[in-house]
């Protein structure tokens, strides 16, 4: 190596220790979610899907006058079987035995201020054909959620309170469904 390479040669090694620059951030956010999309994908993930309902036709009856949870359960049938208001035209009938919601203090303080109360959705049904041939007997279901309160926050509570009964039902309802998707008609 003569002395007129020697510059050269340090050159290429100053090139070589030059420290790499990390890729931009967004790159990296994006081959990460692409990667996790494609694991997720990979296994088999899928998204939940409502349960697919054997039959065509369904009759909601014996419900209060607008009731939130007929009107729910009422939301999700139409998006696989039509509803019917005549139990005679349709192929199944599901019949609500009880339908009540409950709130009942659970704790409270020596002042009598309540601390604490249980939220409780109850629903009773049964299924069958309107001939009279039982497609599902009697279903108790019973929900409860706990709820801590003060008085100082009781407008906030209650719009809790209101939020509880709202996942409550929508629970109570997927489970409905679940049932009537057992049903061989």
């Amino acid at each position: 190596m003569s002395s007129s390479d020697a510059p050269a040669a340090a050159a290429d090694l100053a090139g070589l220790a030059r420290p790499l620059t990390p890729p931009p951030r967004r790159a990296c956010l994006a081959a990460l979610a692409t990667l996790a999309t494609l694991a997720i994908g990979g296994c088999g993930f899928e998204l939940r899907r409502p349960p697919r309902l054997s039959f065509g036709s369904i009759a909601l009856e014996g419900f209060a006058p607008r009731s939130p949870l007929a009107e729910e359960l009422r939301r999700h049938l139409t998006q696989q079987v039509r509803v019917l208001d005549t139990p005679a035209k349709a192929e199944v009938v599901l019949r609500s035995l009880l339908d009540v919601r409950e709130r009942s203090v659970v704790a409270s303080t020596s002042a009598a201020q309540v601390r604490e109360m249980q939220l409780r959705l109850k629903f009773h049904f049964r299924a069958h054909t309107p001939g009279g041939r039982e497609l599902i007997p009697r279903v108790e279901l019973l929900l409860s959620r706990d709820l801590s309160y003060s008085e100082t926050f009781a407008l906030a509570k209650e719009y809790e309170e209101a939020e509880l009964f709202r996942e409550m039902q929508a629970d109570l309802v997927s489970q409905v469904l679940r049932r009537l998707a057992a049903v061989g008609v």
